[in-house]
């Protein structure tokens, strides 16, 4: 039996962290730690941790703002577990999360995992629209957590474990923000730990709550890919250029109508094509016609942050580089 470290940075986030303490009270297995990385905030959230002094075997640091790479590490440098695991601050943990993540690594001896994020019933319309669009085949390919997923899979910080011994050889996070987490899957997995998915450990992630902090932060993972590419270009697959071509397609479109009128009809059917796709299949999955309709909504704006975000930061690397 594996003693965890569950290490949670947070910035001016109580309220989430006070729901995310909550769910882990209810966990099966009963052998973790909770260890709470205050990363700066003005909000911080000492009075929720101490309410769970007694439900959870919980540590509270506070630190000046580094970004929540660093805050991780400083998390790892004090955790006490066998093995570390990263929850963002908008998760809500399911109660056999734990216990799923101790068979799987006790039947497969990972070194380092990740599980899916999914949408809890509780959630607002537009989050599980939000939730949608970010794990959507139409969308991402379904590559967050898809048990089908091509490649070797890249465990994500929202819901990542590893183990001692990966901290101790890869000294964690080696930048703070701009893709860490990815950049430091790639590391572990270029380390020759073993790396796997445990598909059933999901977690329930809340997202942004409305369309402008939605915006703001596809923009920056569209920046992120770009930053990623200036450690790993091998990395800078064909298929992180869709959002970039989906923008194109979307400024370009309207001269069409003038100059090429055959061009914007078959432009204008792709569209529908593909809205239609996206509205049904949210519709069937999602078992809720109004979120269908909103998923059209996010995927648009998921898909144009992102494409925003990569150019900007690529025209900033190409300049850089010139």
């Amino acid at each position: 039996m594996y003693f965890y470290s569950i290490i949670i940075p947070v910035y001016n986030r109580s309220q989430e962290v006070d729901e995310l303490l909550s769910s882990l009270t209810e966990q099966s297995y009963a052998n973790f730690e909770v260890v709470i990385v205050e990363d700066g905030s003005e909000n911080t959230c000492k009075l929720v941790v101490d309410k769970y002094a007694d439900a959870l075997d919980i540590t509270y640091y506070f630190k000046e703002n580094a970004g929540q790479g660093f805050a991780r590490n400083y998390g790892f440098e004090r955790a006490k577990g066998d093995y570390f695991i990263v929850f963002d601050s908008d998760c809500l943990i399911p109660a056999n999360y734990l216990e799923l993540v101790d068979k799987s690594i006790q039947e497969k001896s990972w070194d380092a995992f990740g599980g899916p994020d999914k949408e809890h019933e509780s959630f607002t319309l537009i989050q599980k629209a939000i939730s949608y669009s970010m794990t959507s085949p139409f969308t991402t390919g379904g590559i967050r957590g898809n048990k089908n997923h091509t490649g070797t899979f890249h465990p994500r910080s929202f819901n990542m474990g590893i183990s001692k011994a990966v901290f101790a050889k890869t000294n964690g996070y080696k930048i703070t923000r701009m893709g860490e987490d990815i950049e430091f899957s790639i590391r572990i997995i270029e380390s020759g730990f073993k790396v796997g998915l445990i598909f059933e450990a999901f977690v329930y992630h809340k997202r942004r709550t409305n369309l402008w902090q939605f915006y703001k932060q596809l923009y920056f993972f569209g920046r992120a890919r770009i930053n990623i590419s200036r450690f790993y270009p091998k990395e800078l697959k064909l298929v992180h250029t869709f959002p970039a071509l989906f923008l194109l397609g979307w400024l370009i479109l309207p001269s069409f109508y003038m100059f090429a009128p055959a061009l914007f009809k078959l432009g204008v059917g792709f569209l529908g094509v593909f809205y239609m796709l996206i509205f049904v299949h949210s519709s069937i999955t999602q078992k809720n016609l109004l979120v269908g309709v909103l998923s059209i909504l996010t995927a648009t704006i998921q898909l144009l942050a992102y494409g925003v975000g990569f150019v900007s930061e690529g025209v900033k690397k190409i300049v850089g580089a010139s």
